[in-house]
């Protein structure tokens, strides 16, 4: 028996359709060409159609054979007989030649490095252009022009980044790793401590505390620093850096970037003093529209046109090494490529590719008449076309790259292709550098980069679903191990992540999926799960929201992995204003963990539950009827060893109970204790706001200020993570120092605090110090004009973002500045204005204004008035342990008495006040009741304040 086979061979689009649904069949013109040709086939033979010739015609030889008859078609289609193949030709390309058409451009970012290094100072500039329009070219050209003296870092946002806010970071500073030393830099073949000593050599000592902050973003240090400390590591660690080198920092693809990043550049722009160095931000125009103001913020910004016809012939030409492009082929490519640079060089490479343009006798010539020559009406059509040409080990290398983006090693990728292929590995690189589709990177051995995004996108799109699924899983294997192997998963757990969720995902398209990929699910979700919180640690909650949520979606759905996420994922929610879908995070979490049985879990909902309420009720009292309530029942069931953190949550939510109505003592007390077991449990972001809310209510509280000053530095001695607590312990500090009359200890304190701020990028937190120290230190100091200075300024910033946390207590304040310089009508708008903004619950707000006003009406006479007003701010805050607000608001009871007339009645409210600033300790309160009392009742000032203070007030 003689067995014989016809084959059909065509090429272009097809339906497909849908193997989920058993659909395994394509159909349409395309295929039932293949059938007809296939059907004219000699025994044994192959015939080509004429798309699929025109692609492989450089490797194969034919035979024309009459045009065939097909079904559907009005003319006889073209065939071709195979004869046989043979490796495809490939010339080797000249270097580029010089830049065309940027040297305004060019100019423009000379000169803003130029500004950099002479006067010392940072300049943020936005290069923007369509794809191809040769935004890296201009930004390679720049680098040559500024060595020596400076240097460029790179580093590129990831097409598939969401989540991966500090990539870019992390490339920039493997970059600027090498200003130290003329090594390789940071590679992965170096463990986190070799990375870390790289990055201490390149600031100094001086640069300690921020390597260490940008170590811990980049995923080189074990823990996390909150979010504000990270921006102020690496606008520390860029400064100490450019003062070594004048440094162009490049950020690529910034229209791909988490929002973080962009707030951590325009940070950087904004606060960086004594650096030498520009910010140059490459993007498509869509960043405009996702970031609205961004131009107008940044108005140095340089958009990129197309090309004049002339200067893309001159590119050809420069391409090609030669001034003799033949007319037919400049024409040819000049139309086609529209003032695109990217296009220009791709279709030339095309044209050779496709044997329409070759040497002879060292001098291009065309072959054929190429006027005619159907070009792709798209760059993606045109690179898969390209991608088309490539003999199949080459382009089998270039799919493999594919998959693990823009830039890729060569030790991954031997081992990823098929076996045949890796003995000539090197050779098959070489021809696509030759080929201009990837080009071996300056900086590290072994590491490749895609000429273009837009290349690696067609050959990715040229793998089938499950090609890509094995290729994202085996890469993933691979880098575990790389990174196992130098103590470097921390770094690459996003990375990880990514690639295992990818091929989880295309192998849920391919059908229902078998214990292998519920396995990758669970890895997948392991690393993005342990990245997310990561993020959640340092404060970064856009991107922990985006990988929590990942990681929940590829658990499986009700299991504990996923439950355990939730309540964090609600929590990173709620921080970004998505107040509906924390929410519900938080009730999928609950009724998780009862199902689980697991009343631990089930308590952290709950607690996660009740934080997003707080921002969502009207009601607030039935809000902390409720959380005191959980908190009551939940505690005792809690166990230190086993769930620190939840401890930490439950102590929290009660803090925050007791601090909304100004109950101090309650609320130091559970402060005292979220900052124990946050500390337990390792968790240094929240123990850093702990101690925050802890420092307010030793401040404002009952506490001696000899206790509380002595227990806020043993807080600032153990340290703290985040910047911005240690500045709100230090105003709290700054306060108690000038309640006890040391005025420069606490302007000293509160100048160290502004710092702090400061450098963290100031903020609504930057807007508010005045409230939170310098200027109540000044009204202590009797130095009202420069409170009131301060407190203006404040006012008008606040005023400026409509914030309404702050501003009433800051229009309260500044009206007692303005009553105390005299300025009646000033600080009756001032007060009406606190009145306006407050919040009836805002029970410091509230007693604020209305003592000021009081004071105000009793001046001007109406004394019936003025007396309600006082009585009612001391009833206020009767309720409370706010015994320093509790004096304030009975020394101006005792001002509005004295104008009544009511000299009694102002000495027993004086006595009290005295009494109260005395058990705090309070001696510049005391002095103000003792100058009271000597007006209305100096017998009262003769005796001891203690026997005085005892005879009307029994303690």
């Amino acid at each position: 028996v003689t067995v014989g086979n016809r084959t059909g061979v065509n090429t272009g689009e097809v339906v497909a359709g849908d193997p989920a649904a058993g659909q395994r069949l394509v159909t349409g013109d395309i295929v039932n060409t293949a059938a007809r040709l296939e059907q004219a086939a000699p025994t044994n033979e192959v015939l080509l159609g004429e798309a699929t010739y025109r692609l492989v015609r450089h490797a194969v030889e034919v035979e024309p054979v009459d045009p065939i008859d097909a079904k559907g078609k009005t003319e006889r289609v073209p065939a071709y007989r195979l004869v046989s193949i043979h490796a495809a030709e490939t010339l080797e390309r000249h270097h580029r030649g010089p830049i065309v058409g940027r040297a305004r451009e060019l100019e423009t970012l000379e000169a803003a490095f130029a500004t950099a290094r002479s006067e010392s100072v940072c300049r943020l500039v936005t290069l923007v252009a369509e794809a191809g329009a040769g935004k890296s070219r201009l930004i390679d050209e720049l680098g040559r022009r500024i060595a020596p003296e400076g240097r460029i870092v790179r580093g590129r946002c990831l097409a598939y980044g969401r989540g991966i806010t500090f990539w870019p970071l992390a490339e920039a500073f493997k970059e600027a790793a090498e200003i130290a030393r003329d090594a390789a830099g940071i590679g992965n073949e170096h463990t986190p401590e070799e990375a870390r000593a790289r990055l201490l050599e390149l600031t100094g000592p001086e640069g300690a505390e921020a390597a260490v902050r940008v170590a811990s973003a980049i995923g080189l240090a074990e823990g996390g620093y909150p979010l504000d400390e990270v921006f102020w590591g690496t606008r520390r660690f860029l400064e100490l850096a450019s003062a070594r080198q004048p440094l162009v920092v490049v950020f690529d693809d910034i229209h791909w970037a988490e929002d973080t990043l962009l707030d951590l550049i325009e940070y950087i722009a904004s606060t960086s003093t004594a650096a030498r160095m520009v910010l140059l931000c490459a993007s498509r125009p869509t960043l405009f529209e996702s970031r609205q103001g961004w131009r107008e913020l940044h108005p140095d910004t340089i958009e990129l046109g197309p090309l004049t016809d002339e200067e893309s012939a001159l590119l050809a030409e420069n391409l090609l090494g030669t001034a003799e492009l033949p007319d037919a082929a400049r024409k040819r490519v000049v139309a086609a490529a529209e003032g695109n640079p990217l296009f220009v060089e791709q279709l030339l490479s095309m044209l050779i590719d496709d044997g329409r343009l070759r040497q002879e006798s060292g001098r291009w010539v065309t072959v054929g008449d190429i006027s005619q020559l159907a070009i792709p009406g798209t760059i993606q059509a045109l690179l898969a076309a390209r991608l088309d040409l490539l003999p199949t080990a080459e382009r089998t290398v270039l799919e493999t790259a594919s998959v693990i983006g823009l830039a890729f090693e060569e030790e991954p990728i031997r081992e990823l292709v098929p076996e045949a292929v890796r003995p000539e590995l090197d050779v098959h690189l070489a021809s696509l550098i030759v080929k201009q589709l990837v080009r071996p990177s300056p900086a590290q051995a072994g590491m490749h980069r895609f000429q273009h995004i837009l290349v690696r996108d067609a050959a990715y799109q040229g793998l089938l679903k499950r090609e890509r699924a094995s290729l994202h899983e085996r890469f993933a294997n691979w880098a575990e191990r790389a990174n196992r192997e130098h103590d470097r998963e921390t770094e690459f757990e996003e990375i990880l992540g990514y690639h295992l969720e990818r091929a989880l995902g295309y192998l849920a398209d391919l059908g229902p999926l078998d214990e292998h990929g519920l396995e990758l699910g669970r890895r997948a979700a392991g690393y993005l799960g342990s990245a997310g919180r990561r993020a959640f640690a340092r404060g970064d909650m856009a991107a922990a929201a985006n990988l929590l949520q990942r990681a929940a979606a590829v658990h499986t759905k009700g299991s504990r992995e996923q439950i355990e996420l939730l309540p964090e994922l609600a929590e990173a929610m709620q921080e970004i204003g998505e107040f509906a879908s924390a929410q519900a995070h938080a009730e999928e979490a609950g009724a998780g963990a009862r199902a689980l049985g697991d009343e631990v879990l089930e308590a952290d909902a709950i607690l996660t539950g009740s934080l997003v309420r707080h921002h969502v009720t009207t009601d607030l009292n039935s809000w902390r009827a409720d959380v005191e309530r959980e908190t009551a029942r939940i505690i005792p069931m809690l166990d230190e060893e086993t769930s620190p953190v939840v401890l930490a949550k439950a102590w929290r939510m009660v803090s925050y109970v007791h601090g909304t109505v100004c109950r101090w003592e309650e609320t130091a007390i559970a402060s005292q204790r979220a900052m124990h077991f946050a500390r337990a449990g390792g968790d240094r972001s929240r123990e850093a706001r702990a101690a925050s809310s802890l420092a307010q209510a030793l401040g404002l509280g009952p506490t001696s200020i000899a206790d509380a000053v002595t227990r806020l530095e043993a807080i600032l001695a153990n340290g703290l993570a985040n910047g911005r607590a240690e500045a709100m312990v230090l105003l709290q500090l700054g306060q108690l120092h000038a309640m006890a009359a040391r005025f420069d200890e606490a302007r000293e304190v509160c100048e160290r605090a502004c710092r702090l701020i400061e450098e963290r990028g100031g903020g609504v937190l930057g807007n508010a110090t005045s409230i939170a120290g310098p200027a109540r230190v000044e009204l202590l100091a009797g130095r009202a004009d420069a409170a009131e200075e301060l407190l203006r300024r404040d006012y008008d910033a606040l005023t400026a973002i409509d914030e309404q946390y702050y501003r009433p207590i800051v229009a309260g304040v500044w009206a007692q500045a303005l009553h105390e310089l005299g300025r009646s009508d000033d600080a009756t708008a001032a007060a009406a204005t606190a009145a306006e903004l407050a919040a009836d619950d805002d029970v410091e707000a509230q007693a604020l204004w209305r003592s000021v006003r009081a004071k105000l009406l009793a001046e001007s006479g109406q004394p019936g008035e003025a007396l309600a007003l006082a009585e009612q701010a001391v009833a206020l805050l009767r309720a409370t342990d706010a015994t320093v607000m509790q004096a304030d608001a009975l020394l101006d009871l005792a001002h509005v008495h004295v104008h009544g007339g009511r000299t009694e009645e102002a000495a027993k409210a004086a006595l009290e006040a005295r009494m109260r600033y005395r058990l705090k300790g309070h001696i510049v309160g005391m002095r103000l009741a003792e100058a009271r009392l000597q007006e209305v009742d100096p017998r009262m000032v003769r005796a001891a304040p203690a026997e005085a203070d005892a005879a009307h007030f029994p303690m």
